[in-house]
């Protein structure tokens, strides 16, 4: 299809004269390949008119001169091998235009109409053939007669699939590569700044990865519980790096810790300073406990809400490894020192507190915990408030059996001693960085 039918807008496209009668057309007229715009010849020029005879008009020669011979109507022949002058007095005559080809409306099939109206047969057509203008074997349409044949660089290519013909680049002139050259190697290398961009990008990359993974690898390790050797090590230390009130708090709430499931509360009313472990046991008591060394031992002393009970709570710090804590609890266990009435703990009862009339004669309930896990014995001493003697004091573990009727079960002084006896094991414990415990049984 042509270019002007390409762009030609459809309002102004002239109507589509009716298709003249079909007649045989040649082998080239049937290719649809050759339906190119060809000039229209004009009008044949029309021969020149013939020249009349010269008639002389002079006057009449007198009788008996020579006749003069008549004017030759053509050049004598020229001698061979020159060239006759032109005559300037006649224009040459200019060549003959070629016919029309025989059955073929020149002026009406190459205008933008025809092939506007045509596209899609000559599409069809195309798309029905099986050999393109190059195929081997085939030769190629000849041009119409009385026209020069075309050069190969000159033809269009066919608009049509199926044609072998390579394809050029657009704008691409006759004798001239179909693609650019390529560019030298040393041009398509990057530059510097380019190589030092890459650089620095995968560096970022690397460093944020790094602190990313490094803060992961933090974390877990923090929130990892310590082994039990750390947890044993960092108990020794418990006594001065722990705040007193995280060990000792000034409130300590006990829900149905108390005999029938009561609620209990104990507030703090004094506190020993840290000291050695001389002249704050009983001498039998002292005894069954050297063999774990004693590095600190801290006291506090608690009153219940109601006023009628006192309470003593104590955490020696040992000396001694994992394996001499476990020593010294099986024997604690298998030989029942813990129920003993000879090795029950001594009371802290400072002047000027309630807690001042509270001795020996007092004592009323006790518990001593020898820990494993972390280099803490943790004991509890309980006793009226009102400074009456107890004559059978009972441990803190048959003062808490159901169906006990004692004195210290029923006033729920065992269950004092043992509830906060528990509850100063999970502080040290919690200290140390182990999971905290909130029952304790006595060894």
């Amino acid at each position: 299809m042509s270019t002007d039918a390409e762009f030609a807008d459809a309002r102004h496209v002239p109507p589509i004269p009716p298709r003249p009668p079909r007649q045989p057309a040649s082998a080239a007229d049937q290719d649809p390949r050759t339906a190119v715009l060809r000039r229209v010849p004009g009008a044949p020029a029309a021969p020149p008119a013939p020249r009349a005879a010269h008639t002389p008009t002079g006057p009449t020669p007198p009788p008996g001169t020579p006749a003069v011979p008549p004017r030759p109507t053509a050049p004598p022949p020229a001698p061979p091998g020159t060239q006759p002058p032109p005559r300037p007095d006649r224009a040459p005559t200019p060549p003959a235009a070629p016919p029309p080809p025989a059955g073929r409306p020149a002026a009406f099939r190459d205008t933008a109409a025809f092939h506007l109206a045509h596209s899609q047969e000559l599409w069809n057509a195309a798309r029905g053939r099986t050999d393109g203008p190059d195929t081997p074997g085939r030769e190629p349409a000849a041009a119409p007669a009385g026209e020069p044949p075309r050069p190969a660089a000159d033809r269009p290519a066919p608009p049509w699939p199926g044609s072998h013909l390579p394809p050029q680049r657009a704008g691409a002139r006759p004798g001239m590569p179909a693609t650019p050259p390529r560019r030298p190697a040393s041009a398509r290398r990057p530059g510097a700044r380019a190589l030092a961009a890459a650089a620095c990008l995968v560096l970022g990359i690397g460093l944020i990865g790094g602190a990313a993974a490094g803060s992961w690898l933090t974390d877990d390790s923090a929130d990892a519980p310590p082994s039990p050797q750390e947890a044993f090590t960092t108990g020794h230390d418990v006594w001065h790096s722990t705040p007193v009130d995280t060990l000792f708090p000034r409130t300590v709430n006990g829900l149905g810790v108390g005999p029938g499931g009561a609620d209990r509360t104990w507030t703090r009313i004094a506190v020993a300073p840290d000291s050695g472990c001389a002249d704050a046991y009983d001498p039998r008591l002292a005894q069954a406990l050297a063999t774990a060394g004693c590095a600190r031992l801290l006291r506090a002393t608690y009153v219940d809400a109601t006023h009628s009970s006192l309470i003593t709570v104590g955490a020696q710090t040992a000396r001694t490894d994992p394996a001499g804590m476990m020593a010294l609890n099986t024997r604690f266990s298998t030989k029942n020192l813990a129920n003993r009435t000879d090795l029950m703990p001594l009371p802290y009862a400072p002047k000027g507190t309630p807690a001042e009339g509270f001795g020996r004669a007092q004592r009323a309930s006790w518990t001593v915990r020898v820990l494993t896990d972390v280099p803490v014995i943790v004991y509890a001493v309980s006793g009226f408030a009102d400074g009456r003697a107890v004559t059978e004091p009972q441990p803190a573990e048959a003062a808490t059996r159901s169906g006990a009727t004692t004195a210290p079960a029923e006033s729920g002084l065992g269950h004092d001693a043992k509830d906060l006896a528990d509850r100063v094991a999970a502080d040290f414990r919690t200290a140390a960085g182990l999971p905290s415990q909130t029952t304790e049984s006595s060894p």
